[in-house]
């Protein structure tokens, strides 16, 4: 048996920056200040030269594969990052900064600066580019929660819980947005920029999505009940359809199509085969309503 922790740019300092170099750099060295390919850059393997130090010959800068991420203006050893960087992609719930200091036995300053460099490094670059969640037969999940200790709690000066909604897509990104409050006027504008209007949206049971729900190609709810492993909800969505001289139509009233049922009770099936209905995780069969 061999520990993952065991590869060798986690414990040598050069095979680190061999490591996030071949990353980086799959085709060479590249000046992160004037772009220069390795043509044009050349390393520095001096006695006194820091590891993986290198020297652009068309803009005269020094630089190393650090500069231009999240590992730059650190002191902290490459492969130290690298450790940081395994355990939180590697920890289902998170690691907290004191667990980092208590781990590289180093300052609690250190600890939460990397924290939060790692946490900044595993963002979502350039959400305004990226393009909306989902899309067509792909299904998003949207649910909003309060965050915030108990009303006892909250005294003096600390604010309420603060309300915020959370996209997920299914097998893909994810976006939390703070909202004032939880309403339909709220979270539609938040909602219909963010998700395309192809998708299947699946919420709970709440009538703030009721009227947002219409926005999409469907909309399911869930309700995770006792008696009942979980009921699925389609908002059917009509055709636009319009004639000379009148306006566009539109239906937009809620009705029951599908159920789904334990997976024990009925063969799977994917949303491909059955692409007009709402899925909810798992097997569904048509209901006669």
């Amino acid at each position: 048996m061999q520990s993952h922790l065991s590869a060798a740019h986690f414990h040598s300092e050069e095979t680190a920056y061999a490591y996030v170099e071949a990353r980086l750099w799959p085709d060479g060295p590249v000046c992160p200040h004037c772009g220069a390919t390795s043509e044009q850059v050349g390393r520095l393997r001096g006695k006194t030269n820091r590891i993986g130090l290198c020297k652009c010959y068309a803009c005269r800068k020094p630089f190393t594969v650090k500069v231009g991420t999240v590992f730059e203006s650190s002191h902290v050893p490459m492969r130290v990052w690298l450790q940081a960087i395994y355990l939180f992609c590697s920890s289902k719930k998170g690691i907290s900064t004191r667990q980092l200091q208590r781990t590289f036995q180093c300052g609690l300053k250190t600890a939460w600066f990397l924290g939060h460099r790692v946490r900044e490094a595993m963002t979502e670059l350039g959400i305004s580019n990226s393009g909306p969640l989902g899309g067509a037969n792909r299904v998003v999940e949207s649910d909003e929660t309060f965050i915030g200790g108990k009303a006892a709690n909250r005294k003096g000066k600390i604010p309420p819980k603060a309300a915020v909604l959370s996209l997920v897509e299914r097998d893909g990104r994810v976006r939390s947005f703070h909202v004032p409050n939880v309403t339909a006027q709220t979270l539609r504008p938040i909602m219909t920029a963010n998700v395309d209007r192809a998708s299947y949206l699946m919420t709970d049971e709440s009538p703030v999505y009721w009227s947002i729900g219409r926005q999409f190609a469907g909309h399911g709810a869930v309700n995770h009940s006792a008696e009942e492993y979980v009921r699925a909800y389609f908002w059917h969505t009509n055709t636009r359809s319009s004639s000379a001289g009148s306006t566009a139509a539109i239906s937009t009233s809620p009705r029951l199509i599908c159920t789904v049922t334990p997976p024990s009770s009925i063969s799977g099936t994917t949303i491909e085969s059955l692409p007009e209905l709402m899925i909810w995780n798992g097997p569904i069969a048509r209901s006669s309503a």
